[in-house]
């Protein structure tokens, strides 16, 4: 793999950093989980879009720069290194988006693209159900066909963005008869796109450990939805679900720049503290190498991509990886400081809430007992267990 920056992309990299130092907020804002905290964030996303940096992968009709997945790799680099907020868009322009180009209606790129790229329409996931959480397939929300469209009855549940969002993506049952003894269960699925707004949607918010209401369960009885909101084919939405959820584990939803200004900032902390045992400093290191080791895999699955590679079911080594590095880098910064690191209103009070979250990244976006079956039968060529 050749490592040799030329000079457009070193510019490009100057460009992003000077913009960053000169725009990210010098206090942090509000948490997004929160109704302040999300409009606070949705005015960040509209000024990172008037100024073309918040989508810049995608094509300058929709307020891109049209860049390479390289110069996106060195972007979010920049912008994690920055200190710059969360993206509260990231379902919409890191999940559903690359979906929407590979398979969205002219009519539909014209329609959602814009608004999703400036957050004025934000995004909430509608993946898992009770009884269908890692087992997506088995979900059973239905689609019921109408005419001029669809009536959606069912529940989704741990929505991500569900709270605050206007938009949701989701997968439903259109064929019944999918469910039945000796029917493949990913058949007869549809992917829909609709307004959380719509008559007989209900948004109930699920408050977190911290009580933020980060999630949501949705509620749908008789919605209607048009057929322009239906996403790809009828009864074929389980490949367009597999294109998302490989953009979830894979490139977009967590790249390397944000592991990489984590380790950064693990090693400052040990910087900072004259105790630290030889062990602290060697889980710093480690964790310090294993996102240098995360970045230059990621580095070579975007040349592979770039290529015309397609980048399947060894997304889910990529998402078993870098879960177990964020636990593991917050967990060696607790480790260093100590009981102040329970601390809530300290320089550091950072960790502790990037700990917690953590400990979720190996639930969210598919178990990691599940991405383990997953590399075992379609990387591997495992029997099934």
């Amino acid at each position: 793999m050749d490592l040799t920056v030329d000079a457009a992309r070193e510019q490009w990299r100057a460009e992003v950093r000077e913009w960053l130092a000169a725009n990210v907020p010098a206090e942090p804002l509000p948490s997004l989980d929160t109704a302040d905290g999300f409009a606070a964030h949705r005015d960040w996303e509209r000024r990172m879009y008037d100024a073309g940096f918040a989508v810049v992968t995608w094509p300058e009709r929709f307020g891109g720069r049209a860049v390479d997945l390289l110069d996106w790799l060195a972007f979010e680099e920049e912008y994690w290194a920055a200190g710059a907020p969360v993206r509260v868009s990231q379902n919409g322009i890191f999940l559903l988006a690359p979906a929407m180009f590979e398979v969205a209606t002219e009519a539909q790129l014209e329609r959602f693209m814009v608004p999703m790229a400036r957050a004025d329409e934000v995004w909430a996931q509608g993946w898992s159900e009770p009884g269908a959480g890692s087992d997506l397939a088995a979900l059973r929300s239905r689609a019921d066909r109408v005419d001029g469209g669809w009536r959606l009855n069912g529940q989704k549940t741990w929505s991500t963005r569900g709270t605050f969002a206007d938009w949701m993506f989701g997968l439903f049952r259109s064929d019944p008869r999918s469910l039945e003894a000796g029917s493949s269960r990913h058949r007869g699925l549809t992917y829909f796109l609709l307004p959380l707004d719509a008559d007989g949607v209900t948004v109930r918010p699920i408050r977190q450990l911290d009580g933020e209401p980060g999630f949501a369960e949705v509620f749908f009885d008789d919605v209607f939805v048009p057929d322009d909101q239906v996403l790809g084919e009828v009864g074929k939405g389980w490949s367009v679900a597999m294109s998302t959820t490989t953009s979830e584990r894979g490139l977009t939803l967590r790249s390397p720049g944000r592991f990489m200004a984590s380790a950064e900032r693990l090693l400052d902390l040990v910087r900072r503290t004259p105790q630290a045992s030889g062990r602290a400093v060697d889980d710093a290191v480690d964790a310090w190498l294993d996102a240098d080791a995360y970045r230059l895999y990621v580095l070579d699955t975007a040349l592979r991509a770039m290529a015309g590679e397609q980048i399947g079911a060894e997304s889910s080594a990529n998402k078993l990886f870098w879960s177990d590095l964020d636990v593991r880098i917050h967990d060696a910064a607790l480790r260093l400081l100590g009981p102040a690191g329970l601390l809530t209103e300290t320089a550091d009070a950072r960790w502790l809430d990037g700990y917690l979250f953590s400990l979720a990244g190996p639930i969210y976006a598919g178990t990691n007992e599940i991405q383990r079956n997953v590399l075992a039968e379609r990387v591997l060529g495992l029997p099934r267990a």
